[in-house]
């Protein structure tokens, strides 16, 4: 529900969003301006420090540009884009992203080639973060500027060959291929800001001039009733949205091209929880439940969770015993060049191939447990709110996003943390406002499992049943953290 339905401060509210999303438009080139300082500094941020000796363990965020450009990228960059997702949608994408700036720039003066099947499968989004979230953890991303620039630098370059290949000034890398395009897809659905479509509006733009003139105010920015006549012009929708049946700010990259596009769009102030509870129904689909279940709750989590995993180095010794008793050998070998397994002798830091097949197993195997974990609950809850549907379950896996966003946050931040403790910077509040983050996420969740079930049982009874059913999943989640944040 929008907020400008039900009180004179929304219908405000609304107004200045329609006017920030017209500045956009109207000064989109400083937008353009400003992704392409972005990809000066990024650029930079990803080549020189790849080239230049590693630091010791005394060089300082201000005294060394590799330990600078760690904490860029890992320690605010990445965590806080993440927290826009939440606060006014993929912002960043249609704005400040280097690779989106970079695929859209090289598909203007590429081949225009039709998008194949192949690019459109729609598992990418799930394959390709947990792909590069197992390969980061393999190579070291957090750590060594090399990796940084593999990892980074490599999905640059992709982006800019798809964009070369397919489309004409279209982001064909970010709308289907970009690793991080599922996540931010759906931390977006939170977002309280999105460009609303007004259906009757647009219908009427169709008609003839004369019939737009004196219009009543268009109800996606309540503009005021005066005489106009509807201009319409060409949008190019770089991220590929069929702006006439938009809904909700998941797909849409907030540039504001589109804004007041034959009068009928309009940046505009929404309730965080009605793209989850209200179009959830409709338009969510099993691989974002795979990502959300799997990839955020367990791929991610045991990316952040192994270095700090007792167990995990328990288990490697009885592991390398095993395989000594028996004269296997080989997996001790620490010759992987350093773009497959981390290798730099000179930092005392290189991985075995037993290392490295620990470190694989043990992601993906947590990525397995969370999962059937998380499913089990959530079709519990599905099977009590009436007869089995699939579509009711993706529908209620994603009250679970504000935990699974949280919890990325809470990951990505920890390397933030830890950067600040090395410049000696206090961090004894972090632990409180961990927990704090933590149940806020919980009670977010909650509330949206309450909105969603409403929506498929009028049986009060059997909708606090399938509430309660989730809290198991809600456990899980948070003894994970606690784990790693607490317990270890």
């Amino acid at each position: 529900m929008d907020i400008a339905a039900r009180s004179p401060i929304g219908t405000r509210l609304n107004g200045l969003a329609a006017a920030l999303g017209d500045g956009l438009r109207t000064h989109g080139h400083w937008v353009r301006a400003a992704q392409w300082v972005v990809v000066l500094v990024y650029s930079v941020l990803i080549v020189v420090p790849a080239v230049l000796p590693l630091p010791d363990e005394t060089a300082h965020v201000f005294t060394h540009l590799t330990v600078f450009s760690q904490f860029v990228f890992w320690g605010i960059w990445w965590p806080f884009v993440l927290l826009s997702m939440v606060l006014v949608g993929r912002v960043w994408c249609g704005v400040l992203c280097p690779e989106g700036a970079l695929s859209e720039w090289v598909s203007g003066k590429g081949r225009n080639h039709a998008i194949p099947r192949w690019v459109r499968w729609g598992g990418w989004p799930f394959v390709a973060f947990v792909g590069t979230t197992v390969y980061g953890q393999m190579v070291s991303v957090y750590q060594y500027p090399k990796a940084v620039l593999l990892v980074l630098g490599g999905s640059t370059v992709a982006a800019m060959a798809i964009g070369y290949w397919y489309g004409r000034e279209k982001r064909v890398w970010c709308k289907y291929l970009c690793p991080v395009n599922g996540v931010f897809n759906l931390m977006s659905k939170l977002a309280p800001l999105h460009y609303k479509v007004d259906a009757d509006a647009w219908r009427a733009s169709y008609g003839p001039q004369s019939a737009l003139q004196n219009t009543p105010p268009c109800p996606a920015n309540g503009a005021p009733n005066t005489a106009r006549t509807v201009r319409i012009q060409p949008v190019n929708c770089a991220p590929l949205v069929a702006m006439r049946k938009m809904e909700g700010a998941s797909d849409c990259h907030m540039c504001g091209r589109c804004s007041g596009h034959r009068d009928a769009i309009a940046l505009t102030v929404r309730s965080p929880n009605t793209e989850v509870v209200a179009l959830g129904g409709h338009l969510a689909t099993g691989w974002q439940t795979l990502l959300i279940l799997v990839g955020l709750l367990g791929i991610a989590i045991g990316a952040f969770q192994w270095t700090v995993n007792p167990h995990f180095g328990e288990a490697k010794q009885w592991l390398a015993e095993w395989l000594i008793d028996r004269e296997v050998m080989w997996p001790f070998a620490e010759n992987a060049p350093w773009w497959l397994l981390t290798n730099y002798p000179a930092q005392r830091d290189v991985f075995s191939w037993l290392d490295g097949g620990l470190l694989v197993t043990y992601i993906l195997g947590m990525g397995l447990v969370m999962g059937v974990g998380l499913a089990l609950p959530l079709a519990g809850a599905t099977r009590l709110l009436g007869p089995w549907h699939t579509q009711r379950f993706y529908h209620l896996s994603q009250a679970l996003i504000p935990l699974a966003g949280c919890g990325i946050f809470l990951g990505l931040s920890a390397l933030t943390v830890n950067l600040l403790k090395h410049e000696g910077v206090p961090v004894y509040w972090v632990g409180d406002m961990r927990l704090l983050l933590l149940v806020g996420a919980n009670l977010w969740t909650l509330a949206l499992a309450q909105g969603v079930c409403q929506r498929y049982a009028t049986s009060r009874s059997r909708r606090w049943l399938a509430q309660a059913a989730l809290l198991p999943a809600l456990a899980l989640v948070n003894y994970q953290w606690a784990l790693m944040f607490w317990i270890w």
